[in-house]
């Protein structure tokens, strides 16, 4: 019997117990691959990984930042600016002076238009006023204002239209000194333009700094904050509005700029990168400005007040 089995090719002896089983295909599996390799920023222990964290954190730390000086009261800063403030209506708290200055024919106007609007006015000592400007150029007063309430866009555009002249706006890209903002925004209120748009993150806000600059101005003109600005360009494109950035190597100069008297956007790019890949391309036509051999480039708030001259200039004749 058992030789019998064993001619027939029967069970095959083994020394373990129970059935034989295949792989299962785990062998086949157990071949393939992995994928491909993580990025170095994708590793958890790779140095990339942890610098881009830390890029990111910085980041975040930023925008609270921002967030939380957004939602506190500014003080405002010097003659002019405080004077400016109160003549365009911008709400505030108080007016302080500091004691023992020189009176001219500004305080005695802050003074009596504060008190005329209920606005406290407290007198302070002179060390406590630059403790509370971070001893800003103060000229003896400051006015407390309210967070700054930025305009959207569409209401930008809006004022335009309202004016029943060819919309002008000014775009800023990726301008971080609130000193150039303010000067942009009083520019613009001098020349004509409707309103000022600047992206939400990495730009300048409308701190005490901006209002100073501006001399008062940014109550004048709506200032926007746009959430990604080369869509916010797209949308005023397909309003009807060319788009022009200041660049530096721009073949046409703004003595050439026969787009100035129709409905235009002037971008101003930051201080130092100039404008962005993303908004160049956006724009309709890139603009220079000519100057004497050896100057290399203006600072963005000069440029742009050149810039919105020749606009104007030329709106005025045409």
């Amino acid at each position: 019997m058992a030789g019998n089995d064993k001619r027939r090719g029967g069970m095959r002896k083994t020394n373990k117990k129970g059935m034989v089983v295949g792989s299962g295909g785990q062998r086949r599996r157990g071949l393939k691959g992995k994928g491909p390799t993580p990025k170095a920023e994708d590793r958890v222990s790779h140095p990339a990984k942890r610098r881009a964290d830390a890029r990111s954190k910085a980041e975040q730390q930023r925008a609270k930042r921002q967030a939380a000086a957004e939602t506190q009261p500014e003080l405002v800063a010097g003659r002019n600016p405080v004077v400016e403030c109160i003549r365009a209506g911008v709400p505030a708290s108080g007016l302080y002076v500091a004691q023992g200055i020189d009176i001219d024919d500004r305080v005695t106007e802050a003074v009596r238009e504060a008190k005329a609007r209920g606005i406290s006015v407290v007198d302070v000592p002179r060390i406590e006023l630059d403790r509370m400007t971070n001893n800003a150029m103060h000229q003896g007063l400051a006015l407390q204002v309210p967070p700054f309430k930025y305009a959207h866009p569409e209401d930008v555009l809006q004022a335009a239209h309202d004016s029943g002249l060819p919309p002008l706006i000014v775009a800023l890209d990726g301008v971080t000194d609130p000193r150039n903002l303010g000067a942009v925004i009083r520019s613009a209120a001098a020349f004509g333009a409707h309103g000022v748009i600047v992206p939400q993150r990495r730009s300048a806000g409308i701190t005490a700094v901006a209002w100073r600059t501006s001399a008062g101005t940014a109550a004048q003109l709506p200032v926007a904050k746009a959430v990604n600005l080369t869509r916010t360009l797209k949308d005023l494109k397909s309003e009807g509005l060319m788009v022009i950035g200041l660049d530096a190597d721009a073949d046409v100069t703004s003595d050439e700029l026969e787009l100035a008297t129709g409905p235009l956007v002037v971008v101003v790019g930051s201080e130092g990168r100039g404008l962005s890949r993303l908004v160049r391309e956006t724009c309709d036509q890139t603009v220079s400005i000519p100057m004497a051999a050896g100057i290399e480039s203006l600072n963005a708030s000069v440029a742009a007040g050149v810039v919105l001259s020749e606009v104007a200039r030329r709106r005025r004749i045409s």
